[in-house]
């Protein structure tokens, strides 16, 4: 099963240059967890499964803190979810909008993966 919040959309301040850490800019972030099992797909109990809203507030508070790179920001926001309900596999992608490039660049992003390993 994939549990997917897709397209979640925060002001923030994350960037290299000194302005954008100061002025901010748009930032969209779509997770992916894939769990093996749920029981929530029989009980019909959102304690049964993983709670959306527990993962949208664990990246809310992670793109509150400001990063130089979004590879930071979605590294964090995975090792954050990893903890969960022990996911299978996790994929995190964080994008910012009209980046300071000299160009027109409608988003530039980052996806992380991470994946359990059984032994």
């Amino acid at each position: 099963m994939i549990i997917t919040l897709d397209n979640m959309i925060f002001f923030a301040h994350h960037g290299v240059f000194e302005s954008e850490r100061l002025n901010g800019n748009t930032f969209r972030v779509s997770v992916h967890i894939e769990l093996d099992d749920t029981p929530g797909c029989t009980t019909d109990r959102v304690e049964d499964t993983l709670n959306y809203q527990q993962v949208y507030d664990i990246v809310r508070e992670e793109m509150s803190h400001p990063s130089n790179l979004l590879e930071h920001v979605a590294n964090r926001i995975i090792k954050r979810l990893t903890a969960l309900d022990e996911p299978s596999r996790v994929s995190v992608c964080v994008e910012k909008q009209n980046p300071p490039l000299g160009g027109d660049v409608q988003w530039v992003g980052v996806t992380l993966q991470h994946r359990r390993h059984n032994c």
